[in-house]
């Protein structure tokens, strides 16, 4: 995963905020756009742990390795397909979410930890400003009934509506 030398060659790096009086005029991102080139150096920081505790921290258990990677390699598209493997919503999460991943990210023992959430961030807004994100509807409307809230039984039930729309036919 990554460069193997990349969390050594590359300090932690974030984009910079905007500042304080221009933010409160407007609901534009709070921070600057981010060079390509240093969210793939934030990429390649990603070691190649043998037991990634970054999924544990993640409470959707995305595989954050993998798109890490991915976008240190420039294989945007590659890396929105992996984060949307188990998140259908990245364009929240990316923004929202407080990040324990990073708390649980092993370079964090002795280092500062690689810049996850930025590179999710990064990667649902490029899907966007490319065009690759399009709505996934379901063929049939069918309902279920939602037993819990925790983001792994939304991307679960999201999942299998669209799955139950293509295979089971018209289920109302």
């Amino acid at each position: 995963m990554g460069k193997p030398t990349g969390f050594i060659e590359f300090p932690r790096e974030l984009p910079t905020r905007r500042p304080i009086p221009q933010r409160v005029q407007d609901f534009l991102e709070v921070y600057n756009p981010f060079p390509e080139e240093k969210l793939r150096a934030q990429g390649a920081r990603c070691m190649d742990c043998g037991v990634p505790f970054c999924h544990q921290g993640c409470p959707l258990g995305n595989l954050i390795p993998d798109w890490n990677d991915l976008v240190y390699r420039g294989q945007w598209r590659a890396a929105l397909d992996r984060l949307h493997a188990t998140n259908n919503f990245p364009e929240f999460t990316g923004k929202l979410c407080p990040a324990p991943c990073e708390a649980s990210c092993v370079l964090g023992i002795n280092n500062d930890p690689v810049t996850i959430k930025q590179i999710e961030a990064s990667i649902i807004d490029r899907a966007w400003d490319e065009g690759w994100v399009v709505p996934q509807l379901p063929k049939v409307r069918s309902w279920a009934i939602q037993w819990g809230t925790s983001g792994r039984w939304k991307t679960t039930m999201s999942a299998l509506m669209r799955w139950a729309s293509r295979s089971c036919g018209s289920q109302t």
